[in-house]
This record gives C-alpha cells, structure tokens and sequence, in this order.
C-alpha cells in the first residue's frame, strides 16, 4: 500500500501540488478497483466539500491522473491512470457497463484495438464499452432479466 508521500511526489511529478484534501482525494481513487463516479467519490469522502471534489476530479483529469469513461449511463465514470499521467492512446483499455447493477469494470488486459480513421477526419477519443451483465449479477439472474436494470448500484 502506497503513503502519503509516494502521493505527494506524484502528484508533484505531474505538475500539482499536494495539499492535504487533494491527497485524500487520491488516495480514496487509489483505493478503487475499477471505475469510480464522481457520486460515489462524494459519498466516501463526506468531510470534503462537494465542488472541491469536483474541482480536484477535474485537475487529475487534466493532468491524465485520472481517464474519463463515458459508459451510456448518464454518469461520467473515472478509472486511474496506473502510469502516472504518463499514459499514451496505446495504453487505453476497454470498459465493461454491467447493465443489471449500472457498475463499469476496467479490462485493462484489453486495449482498445486500432481504428483506421479516414482521411482527413481527426480522432479525439476513443471510448471502447461491452455492454452485457457482469459475473456478479448472472448468479442472481437471468441475463435477460435484471431487477435493478438502469439504476447503478453505486
């Protein structure tokens, strides 16, 4: 488990500086498995203001400590960079949206395959999502049948 101070420096490595509730902030997005939204951030770190939290999101994304996922939820999603800010388009992976429990699961074994753009169209993003019912649900459904479809369980 990574301190503090191993916080600081990368955050200070990608141009910001650590204060003390934006090292809270990280660590709470270190802590996470897979995809966090900017609602279940708020709902772990009730002491810290909203807007701040927000704010924060916005300048980790900026400084690409953070990726944005844009699952068809109606909810931004946001995974860690696990390489510091240093991520380049060939180390995007692919997203799982559970549409039974509305979570997104990183596949980070995945990369997002290559996509020959035609001539003179200019890419800004890709977004690679499977949509299906993750492993979790499947034991208490049928894959056709989800009792809390549409509504994220976070």
């Amino acid at each position: 488990m990574k301190k503090a101070q191993d916080y600081s420096s990368i955050l200070e490595e990608t141009g910001i500086r650590p204060t003390s509730t934006r090292l809270l902030i990280y660590e709470a997005i270190a802590g996470t498995k897979d995809t966090f939204s900017l609602g279940s951030l708020e709902a772990q770190l009730q002491s810290i203001d909203k807007s701040v939290i927000f704010r924060t999101l916005t300048l980790f994304h900026e400084h690409r400590l953070i990726h944005s996922v844009d699952d068809g939820s109606g909810s931004l999603k946001y995974c860690l960079c696990h390489n510091h800010g240093h991520c380049t388009n060939e180390e995007e992976h692919c997203h799982f949206y559970c549409e039974c429990c509305g979570k997104t699961y990183c596949l980070d074994q995945d990369l997002i395959p290559h996509v020959d753009i035609p001539e003179g169209f200019i890419a800004r993003k890709v977004n690679y999502i499977v949509k299906g019912t993750c492993a979790e649900c499947a034991k208490h459904v049928s894959p056709t049948r989800c009792p809390n479809k549409g509504k994220p369980s976070r």
